[in-house]
């Protein structure tokens, strides 16, 4: 039981919550917050038949809008890029330790 220790905390926490506030909202649902077949759509043959799409899969922007309002997945974009940015020295000199140990394999 230990490995799901956290997520039991979790849900005990929002149990709570939702009995001390009985008209809450609660959204369960699956979140995927980068679609690495960008432009196109998420469609993962695992997902196929498992889950209602429409409602239980939340991918990229439409997951990033959900919860922060709409707008909120460009807006998360951008803060990547310029942070990118700013800082490809620095991201370029610690991908390069992988480089290493790929070409040592």
């Amino acid at each position: 039981m230990k490995k799901y220790s956290k997520m039991v905390r979790l849900l005990t926490w929002i149990a709570s919550f939702a009995y001390n506030n009985p008209n809450m909202n609660i959204h369960t649902l699956i979140a995927i917050p980068y679609n690495p077949y960008e432009p196109k759509p998420y469609e993962r043959w695992t997902m196929a038949g498992m889950l209602d799409l429409e409602y239980e899969l939340k991918v990229a922007a439409e997951f990033w809008d959900f919860i922060g309002g709409i707008g909120s997945y460009e807006v998360l974009l951008d803060a990547f890029e310029e942070v990118g940015r700013e800082m490809r020295e620095e991201i370029d000199e610690y991908f390069k330790k992988f480089e290493i140990i790929k070409k040592t394999k």
